[in-house]
């Protein structure tokens, strides 16, 4: 696949995002609780993309003491992992809605590993800022 190939699918892909309507016309309408269940999951995951987001901005507001560089760069990953979560959220209810549609398994993704791994050692370093006295 040339770049240009993958240019050219990943403007389709987000074309979709905006345009429901050509995602439903593809395939058979699944049952509509599966297709509730996805929106619940695509609502989860932005409510986690809006923690994130919070959580940049509470960073940075609560803990002016923390090391200025650490504390940006904290503010930054929170923020930017916001905005990853709810472009993944969307990209991942398309891609499921489809698959319902085809009648194909539901795609799979790393991204929830990901995230999780990298809330986690986000949370470690915090941890680890606190104790060696960074904070203050």
């Amino acid at each position: 696949m040339s770049v240009t190939d993958g240019l050219r699918s990943s403007v389709a892909a987000v074309r979709l995002w905006f345009s429901p309507a050509r995602v439903r016309a593809e395939g058979t309408t699944p049952d509509y609780r599966f297709s509730l269940a996805n929106e619940r999951t695509f609502l989860a995951w932005l409510r986690t993309g809006l923690a994130l987001v919070g959580g940049g901005f509470a960073v940075d507001q609560f803990l002016p003491r923390l090391h200025e560089g650490v504390r940006l760069a904290f503010t930054v990953v929170l923020l930017a992992g916001g905005a990853l979560c709810a472009l993944r959220a969307v990209n991942h209810w398309v891609r499921c809605e489809q698959a319902m549609r085809r009648g194909e398994d539901l795609p799979v993704s790393r991204f929830p590993t990901v995230l999780a791994l990298a809330v986690g050692l986000l949370a470690v370093a915090v941890v680890v800022l606190v104790l060696v006295g960074w904070t203050g």
